[in-house]
């Protein structure tokens, strides 16, 4: 049965016009012998959040995401992916375009996924899917000829001037059967190959959705469901979690109304549009999650400093709108942000909600080793992946892939601590507005800031980053370069004076830790502070003790 489902897959399937996706996924599933498999990539909640659990144990992504040309082919496969396992690199972010699987309606070729997985797998790395279905951030370019040719069938959004946009429409119910059928047809097959084996981890559903525009489409169709009351199952989920809503949109709300202008006030044309990209998604991770229940997740293109809805994708999963989201697309297991600006702690702060696991798909490449650092120990992400690391030069990547590897040595203990909320972490550049920052773990304060050289007392380096973690009452693991780092008693917990009792540079892997070097004297100002090297990262175990003020 196996191999005649997935000579089935390879060949033909009947058209979305024909069988529609949720019917083509449960004939799929009705066939026998497709219990779930142990180990399926699941996420699992914990007192610091969420972690990605593989093959029955927690799971660090240490990631890098392709560029949008970098997986097209199945020859890409062989010089991409030994490169980046080189670099200490775990799994590999890679986009499957739509057009590429499903070039003649209902006719179905997967061998560039295919040979990915088994290139992947040669090189013991595993791979996240991108779904470039109907959009790639916000426009229709990865879809098949047959859809992009056919404005009739599969009818674009429209622009304030009526000029159609290469933007497909949210409202089509053909674009979204075609797109499901699609995506289910990928996930079916994507079991067939790999649900023993466990390659493939997660799938993005779509890439950066959003209208770009003023204001909102401006077709026939969505201008009458614009002038609709605002649907009950919305308002409704408005009503009992109004207190989990951004401020934002909390301070637009009148659930009191009914259409769209009077529930959302100035908001209403990005909340509509985001309804319904969320509807259409769910439609679409459903499907999915029908042939093959991998966790799912959308991601977010966010604004640049002053941008307005249109000119970055209005109605996508921004946090704005996230209650939208959250009540049209329970087939969705997270929402993610691509973090390209300089506020990084502030927008991966705006995704750490309760509910929500953390992940970074996307991330800028020259601030990657230190954002890292911070989304596994402030935000207690479970996994970080910058863009298009395969287009940069070997001392590019260095950084990062000595970032990489640190983590992958401790990445036990700090699986532990995440799972705990024992873990912390910061990032400090020369331009960062305050000189120093302080971070409360296990009853103590750690003050850093960035390493100055003795005696010119020079910034010895341009940023700095930690991620601590507690391994035990008074120990603690330092990871990271270029900062000095004062513990002290925390008030809040007693009062009390705190000393370091030792300071130990570490070589690990596997979870197990060699001390090679015993810092005191110079090296730890007298036992008074950890300097970490101000280039290459480095692990370190700070013993501290604290005695009572003496009354």
């Amino acid at each position: 049965m196996r191999s005649a489902l997935a000579s089935l897959f390879r060949v033909s399937l009947l058209p979305a016009t024909g069988l529609s996706a949720a019917l083509l996924a449960t004939a799929l599933l009705a066939c026998p012998g497709r219990a779930q498999s142990p180990g399926l990539p699941a996420l699992h909640t914990t007192a610091g959040g969420a972690q990605l659990y593989v093959d029955g144990k927690p799971f660090l992504i240490l990631g890098a995401e392709l560029g949008n040309s970098s997986a097209g082919t199945a020859a890409q496969a062989e010089s991409v992916l030994p490169q980046l396992a080189a670099e200490h690199i775990n799994t590999v972010l890679m986009p499957v375009a739509w057009e590429t699987i499903e070039p003649t309606e209902g006719h179905f070729d997967f061998s560039v996924p295919d040979h990915w997985i088994d290139v992947a797998r040669q090189h013991h790395l595993h791979l996240v899917l991108l779904w470039f279905g109907a959009w790639k951030n916000s426009v229709s370019s990865y879809t098949p000829a047959w859809v992009k040719t056919n404005t009739v069938r599969f009818p674009r959004a429209l622009a304030n001037d009526g000029n159609p946009l290469e933007i497909l429409s949210t409202l089509s119910s053909a674009t979204v059967a075609a797109d499901s059928h699609a995506f289910a047809a990928l996930l079916q097959h994507v079991r067939l190959r790999d649900e023993a084996q466990h390659t493939v981890l997660m799938v993005q559903v779509e890439n950066e959705v959003g209208y770009l525009g003023s204001g909102r489409d401006r077709s026939a169709t969505a201008n009458q469901a614009f002038r609709q009351p605002v649907p009950a199952a919305l308002l409704n989920s408005l009503k009992l979690h109004r207190d989990e809503a951004s401020p934002e949109l909390r301070a637009e709300l009148h659930l009191d109304a009914s259409s769209w202008p009077g529930v959302f006030g100035d908001l209403a044309e990005e909340a509509f549009m985001a309804w319904h990209y969320a509807t259409y998604i769910q439609t679409v991770a459903a499907a999915g999650k029908q042939a093959y229940p991998l966790p799912m997740y959308v991601n977010c293109q966010l604004p640049a400093a002053q941008e307005r809805a249109g000119e970055y994708p209005s109605g996508g999963p921004h946090p704005t709108f996230l209650a939208l989201y959250r009540a049209a697309a329970p087939a969705l297991d997270l929402y993610s942000p691509d973090i390209y600006w300089p506020e990084f702690a502030y927008w991966i702060g705006r995704f750490t909600l309760p509910g929500n696991a953390v992940f970074v798909p996307e991330a800028r490449t020259d601030a990657a080793p230190g954002n890292a650092l911070y989304a596994l120990g402030a935000a207690h992400a479970f996994g970080f992946s910058p863009f298009g690391v395969d287009g940069l030069s070997p001392e590019a990547v260095r950084p990062l892939s000595a970032t990489y590897q640190m983590l992958e040595d401790i990445q036990p203990q700090l699986l532990a601590a995440q799972a705990d909320k024992r873990t912390r972490g910061l990032v400090l550049h020369a331009n960062s507005p305050r000189p120093s920052q302080t971070v409360a773990l296990g009853g103590y304060l750690f003050t850093a800031s960035l390493l100055r050289t003795w005696p010119a007392r020079t910034l010895a380096t341009e940023d700095g980053a930690m991620l601590l973690l507690q391994t035990a009452p008074d120990e603690f693991l330092i990871a990271g370069s270029g900062l000095s780092i004062v513990p002290t008693r925390d008030p809040d917990a007693d009062q009390g004076v705190a000393g370091i009792r030792s300071i130990e540079e570490l070589r690990c892997s596997n979870g197990s830790c060699d001390v090679t070097r015993r810092l005191n004297g110079d090296q730890s100002n007298q036992g008074r502070q950890l300097s970490m090297d101000a280039h290459q990262p480095g692990i370190y175990r700070v013993e501290l003790y604290s005695t009572p003020v003496s009354k």
